[in-house]
């Protein structure tokens, strides 16, 4: 059950939902304005107490607005205690051209604890034909648990440096994406189930991998929705398995 909450600013959550009875909460992350301007931050924190199970989301896609100046950011702070579980399961970042952000997650796992969660990325607007041709974007991920390092993944990317169509780069796409599932480690079995699940897209990228108590999937394409929906396909698989609950997805997923 959700215990506490609070928020500043026009970042909050919606109401709890509870879909798959009171062991696991559903929570809709809120962000109003719907984008980000240069200056601006978003801080989102969650501490789940033992045996706690959240699901948490987004109402819709994550605009970053262009800002030659003064760069945004977003910080993910996750803290879960024995035996809990929390899934992050947003929708896509829209880089726009001249945009400079900044996007950090650190996850806190105690030893029987687990987190899956992915972050979907667009540079630029391919529908009205936007490119990503300046700007920059700064990734920092850390996962650990029980004190120990996990994974941990930096990158920056300046939007005029090759690496968007460099073969050891994107490519050339304009949407990737990655999936992480950390604390349990991941038989081949459920290896083999997850690389049976393809994308619906003809002209994308996706592989997977397993490391000592963590899983990673990547996706390199031109559409967001295909990653989503790709993503959200192999969570299907891994949640039964890992996190031993049916795959009930989000009702904000259904609007």
């Amino acid at each position: 059950m959700l215990a506490a909450r609070s928020h500043r600013g026009p970042l909050q959550i919606q109401k709890a939902l509870y879909p798959e009875g009171p062991e696991v909460c559903h929570v809709t992350v809120l962000h109003p304005p719907g984008g980000l301007a240069g200056g601006d931050v978003l801080a989102v924190g969650a501490r789940l107490n033992s045996g706690s199970r959240v699901c948490l989301t987004t109402c819709g896609a994550t605009k970053w607005y262009r800002c030659p100046r003064v760069g945004a950011q977003q910080q993910l702070h996750f803290s879960i205690a024995a035996g809990g579980a929390l899934e992050w399961l947003p929708r896509e970042n829209i880089l726009f051209d001249g945009s400079q952000a900044a996007m950090q997650l650190d996850v806190e796992l105690a030893s029987s604890a687990q987190f899956l969660g992915w972050e979907i990325l667009c540079l630029g607007r391919r529908a009205c034909g936007e490119v990503w041709r300046s700007g920059g974007l700064r990734l920092r991920t850390h996962i650990r648990q029980a004190g120990r390092p996990l994974w941990s993944e930096r990158a920056n990317i300046l939007a005029d440096s090759g690496f968007d169509s460099s073969p050891v780069g994107l490519s050339g796409f304009s949407v990737s994406g990655t999936l992480v599932a950390a604390g349990s480690d991941i038989g081949a079995e459920l290896l083999g189930a997850c690389r049976t699940v393809v994308p619906s897209g003809h002209d994308s990228r996706v592989g997977v991998t397993r490391l000592p108590s963590v899983f990673i999937a990547r996706y390199l394409g031109h559409s967001s929705q295909d990653a989503f929906n790709w993503f959200a396909s192999l969570w299907a698989v891994l949640r039964p398995a890992l996190l031993n609950r049916p795959a009930i997805a989000p009702r904000i997923w259904a609007c």
